[in-house]
């Protein structure tokens, strides 16, 4: 899954790689998770145990993709992508991403845009009719980003936590 380039001396992307994500990667994945105010209240990095559980059960599950941008073998960004068969809109195949993040120093440079494109690539190539994501509302400038990519606020999210703290 290696991102395509024409010219490595002028383009600032050539030595990415987007990738399926290890168990490995997971202390640079939760960190991204954890480095907002919103992320900051509801991950843990400092203990891996329930992301490493969870990592398994992406793992095994073919509709689950978590990949990771990464660059002279850091790890700069992370998405999770999930296939989901359906009936409604004629019988449609959708995608959900989740877990969109770019590390600090990153921000800025289009990595969300290509991680973002890379999504919706896979999307069409599992014969997706929908891509479809979810941001928090107070993430304006997320919520700006998804829309200069083509994504439209057309549904009301409702969520409904099982969990405390969640």
């Amino acid at each position: 899954m290696t991102v395509p380039h024409t010219d490595p001396h002028t383009d600032p992307h050539s030595d990415l790689h987007i990738r399926p994500a290890d168990a490995a990667d997971l202390p640079a994945i939760v960190a991204m998770l954890a480095d907002d105010p919103l992320g900051a209240a509801r991950e843990s990095p400092d203990d891996l145990t329930p992301y490493r559980r969870a990592f398994e059960r992406l793992a095994d599950d073919p509709n689950q993709y978590q990949v990771v941008a990464e660059r002279d073998g850091r790890v700069v960004g992370t998405l999770q992508l999930t296939i989901i068969a359906g009936i409604s809109r004629r019988g449609a195949t959708r995608s959900v991403i989740e877990g969109v993040r770019v590390h600090s120093d990153e921000r800025g440079s289009g990595l969300g845009t290509l991680l973002i494109q890379w999504a919706i690539d896979e999307s069409g190539r599992q014969g997706c009719q929908l891509v479809q994501l979810t941001s928090d509302a107070s993430r304006t400038d997320a919520l700006r980003f998804y829309e200069r990519l083509g994504f439209t606020a057309s549904h009301v999210g409702l969520k409904l936590s099982l969990e405390s703290g969640v």
